[in-house]
């Protein structure tokens, strides 16, 4: 066997070189890819990391709301309720009132005609008794037939007995 030719080594070299710094590239980029893909999974961690707290503190703030609204509702629910029972104690006093409200109108519509009656007696009352006379001549000016109760507004209502003026009523 004979030894390779000169030229054929140094293009044996040179390939070997070549593929050398081929070699030294390669690694040179995947130690840089390597780098890079550390770096990354070290942002999504920390970025992993900073999502959930923020999920933690939206679900803390969500449960104090919820609690704050709990709270709210509860008290809505008792002022209701002390609502409630005040329109129906309210409801209770004008259900016993209501008969003596009615008996009220009924004496504030009566009053007037009352009033005039009240001043025609007293007026019956100053004037007092009629004064005696002979029974076949009545003095003049003096009483005519008996006065009925009746002031012509009342027709239609059953008539009284007559009245006499000059007693005490």
């Amino acid at each position: 066997m004979s030894a390779p030719p000169a030229l054929q080594i140094r293009e044996a070299n040179a390939h070997l070189a070549a593929v050398h710094r081929r070699a030294a590239e390669l690694e040179a980029r995947l130690n840089a890819a390597e780098r890079t893909v550390h770096a990354q999974a070290e942002r999504l961690a920390l970025h992993d990391q900073q999502l959930r707290a923020a999920l933690d503190e939206l679900g803390r703030a969500k449960d104090r709301e919820i609690a704050t609204l709990q709270e709210q509702l509860m008290t809505s629910e008792a002022t209701v309720h002390s609502l409630q029972a005040a329109v129906h104690q309210r409801d209770k006093l004008i259900r016993q009132l209501q008969p003596r409200a009615e008996l009220l109108q009924d004496i504030c519509r009566r009053r007037p005609p009352l009033a005039g009656l009240l001043a025609a007696l007293a007026e019956a009352e100053r004037l007092g008794p009629v004064p005696a006379s002979d029974p076949g001549h009545p003095p003049p000016g003096g009483p005519g037939p008996p006065l009925a109760n009746s002031t012509g507004e009342e027709a239609d209502r059953v008539h009284l007995q007559p009245a006499v003026f000059g007693t005490t009523v």
